[in-house]
């Protein structure tokens, strides 16, 4: 686990993990450690522990609720889900997922050529009061990118006929754009924003990846049905989608700390490499794979118990959706393959997708 973090470092490997930064959600790929898991580094402390997000109470947060006929009028305006009630499950097949690989590589390129290559490698905590003028350039370069991406991404909440696709798509674009309006005085605090767009972009990114390589399609049948939710996030304007979260929701505090447990919990496995194929495996790694899977399931039930109390339709189906991925990896491991790992990737990012939105909760704008 390395101690570098960064904030719009859009490096879609389809084996990742991430690291946090200081007290906001801002993952980083780190190609040694390919888990996938929920790995936070606080500042001048290298240990497993999650982003310290302190959310006591308050109202649940600003979310959607189903309207049949907002539905019906999203269906009209050409929403391809809006008519998608049912039970989150996972994703065998989406017809975004070859535009959001166009781009989201064309994100994650050009953000990585800016600043000499350094721009991934920048101290975030340095306000925007301080910045020299490469640094300046550097942002003002990155804003322009990231908000082309944005608008491209528009048509996906479109084209997608999955109800939490087009939710993580929204909140890409939200949080992008919240990021890019907070700039010109941006302060450390700020890179909770675009650590949650990254986590929603990170997320899409590996359950396109489990399609393509047929690991959702191996998978996900073998994962029980869950019940339908009472309310979905009816779509809202595909091209000025809203945050989800603009207060703190009474969850937050307990997701984190889940999320804390699972790290602690899942140590031992997280030191193992993803590359090998279960058949491959010695005694000693086929044992920590195989005892790790209760404590998955573990962590799915706790992530969908919080998502049902949330009282926020798109948090829940977040959660919902973590927890289905999750399971799927645990159904896995018995005869893992390498692509399996996608499972697991698209489970954390679902999950930091939710403890990054935490985080920037309170962030206006």
């Amino acid at each position: 686990m390395t101690n570098g973090t960064d904030d719009l470092d859009f490096d879609y490997d389809d084996e990742e993990d991430e690291d946090y930064d200081d007290e906001v959600a801002t993952p980083k790929q780190n190609k040694s450690l390919k888990w996938g898991l929920a790995a936070v580094v606080v500042l001048a402390v290298v240990a497993l522990v999650l982003v310290a997000v302190v959310l006591l109470g308050g109202d649940p947060g600003k979310g959607s609720s189903e309207s049949s006929a907002s539905s019906r009028n999203a269906a009209a305006s050409g929403i391809a889900s809006a008519d998608d009630t049912g039970p989150v499950g996972i994703i065998i097949n989406d017809p975004t997922c070859v535009a959001w690989g166009s781009i989201s590589g064309n994100l994650s390129n050009t953000l990585a050529m800016l600043g000499h290559g350094k721009w991934n490698e920048r101290d975030q905590s340095i306000p925007a009061t301080e910045w020299n003028d490469d640094q300046k350039k550097g942002y003002m370069a990155a804003a322009q990118v990231v908000r082309t991406a944005a608008a491209q991404t528009v048509g996906l909440v479109k084209l997608t006929p999955h109800r939490v696709m087009r939710e993580l798509y929204e909140q890409f674009i939200a949080y992008a754009r919240t990021f890019v309006e907070h700039i010109p005085t941006y302060t450390e605090r700020d890179a909770a924003l675009a650590g949650t767009a990254h986590s929603a972009a990170s997320a899409l990114a590996a359950i396109c990846a489990a399609s393509n390589n047929g690991s959702a399609a191996a998978r996900g049948p073998l994962v029980e049905v869950q019940s339908a939710p009472s309310k979905t996030a009816a779509p809202g304007n595909p091209t000025n989608p809203q945050r989800y979260l603009t207060a703190p929701n009474p969850v937050c505090t307990d997701w984190k700390a889940t999320l804390d447990k699972f790290g602690v919990d899942s140590a031992e496995w997280q030191g193992m490499d993803p590359s090998i194929p279960g058949t491959f495996w010695n005694p000693q790694q086929k044992a920590v794979n195989l005892a790790v899977g209760p404590i998955m399931i573990s962590l799915a039930n706790k992530m969908q118990q919080l998502g049902r109390r949330s009282n926020n339709p798109t948090m829940q189906d977040f959660a919902e959706l973590s927890s289905q991925y999750r399971r799927a990896f645990v159904l896995a491991l018995p005869t893992y393959d390498p692509s399996d790992n996608a499972l697991a990737n698209a489970a954390t990012f679902l999950s930091t997708t939710v403890l990054g939105g935490c985080a920037a909760a309170t962030i206006a704008g």
